[in-house]
């Protein structure tokens, strides 16, 4: 079983900066992909940066530029680093991971933008 604990989530203004904390029970080693997805009311999950054991990253098309995904191994912590939000960008993210071919996900953390 691994744990994921999501944390800094909030209310900002449009063009302002969060960064979202994802931690994790195990080793980084041990984690095959990380992802962040966003939930809007209303609309399907959706992926919206990952990385992968290896470090290669990827990202919506919507957040290219703005977003970006990172991590640190003695922390056991993954970060999506948001700048220059949008109020589209309003929603609950999680983190989600596979390892050993299961899948585990955090409680999620609300990302509010507005004026």
């Amino acid at each position: 079983q691994v744990r994921l604990v999501e944390s800094g989530g909030g209310l900002v203004q449009p063009g302002g900066s969060l960064r979202l904390s994802c931690s994790a029970s195990v080793s980084i080693h041990d984690i095959n992909t990380m992802g962040w997805y966003r939930q809007a009311p209303g609309k399907q999950r959706e992926l919206v940066a990952g990385i992968n054991r290896y470090g290669n990253t990827n990202y919506a098309d919507s957040v290219k530029g703005r977003f970006t995904v990172s991590r640190d191994f003695a922390d056991k912590t993954f970060y999506l680093q948001m700048n220059s939000l949008k109020p589209e960008d309003t929603a609950v993210y999680y983190c989600s991971v596979n390892v050993q071919l299961m899948s585990f996900w955090g409680q999620g953390t609300q990302v509010t933008v507005s004026s």
